[in-house]
């Protein structure tokens, strides 16, 4: 298994870490994550569904056949997954004490594309699976195609290590030396 992320010993809120099997849960339940590439010098965030195998520890998603994803892990493999959700606005009446409910995973791998028809297609009902649970191929929908495959780029990432955090605190931190703020602030 993955060991926590290089950052988490950086964290302002240590309190906020989560364990593995709160990561885990998170990456399942997640609708959509973020992966960073980078081209030369420069950064590249592709948002996209995904779908994490906790038996493999990889995280899976497709793309387009060409692109940036495709052009920029092929010289770079090494990239950044991140998953979050939000919650709800804090108030405070101590300007650098706003702050919102939020959770969220951080990652970092290699990534590989996946050249084996058979994988990519397994890979890919993984990945409708994920959204679609009560959906079956051949029923529902129509099953995927080869000339569909050849089309798509799907790709593994091998997850190196990572962090998994959670603020969902009700209020923010609030300062005794300034008038205290409306409870319809906090509603």
């Amino acid at each position: 298994m993955s060991k926590q992320g290089p950052f988490l010993e950086k964290m302002r809120h240590a309190e906020y870490a989560r364990d593995e099997g709160w990561i885990v849960d998170f990456l399942h339940q997640a609708q959509v994550g973020h992966v960073a590439t980078q081209s030369g010098e420069q950064p590249y965030i592709t948002p996209t569904l995904f779908w994490y195998d906790a038996a493999r520890h990889e995280i899976y998603f497709h793309s387009n056949i060409t692109g940036c994803i495709r052009s920029n892990t092929e010289s770079h493999p090494q990239v950044c997954f991140e998953a979050s959700r939000a919650g709800k606005p804090l108030p405070s009446n101590i300007a650098l004490e706003f702050s919102y409910q939020y959770e969220s995973v951080i990652a970092f791998g290699e990534i590989r594309l996946v050249e084996d028809n058979d994988e990519k297609e397994r890979l890919l009902y993984g990945l409708i699976e994920k959204y679609f649970p009560t959906m079956t191929p051949g029923e529902e929908y129509r099953p995927i195609t080869e000339k569909e495959l050849q089309r798509t780029s799907v790709y593994a990432i091998a997850v190196n290590s990572w962090s998994g955090k959670r603020n969902w605190d009700e209020r923010a931190e609030q300062g005794e030396e300034w008038p205290p703020l409306a409870e319809e602030w906090f509603e």
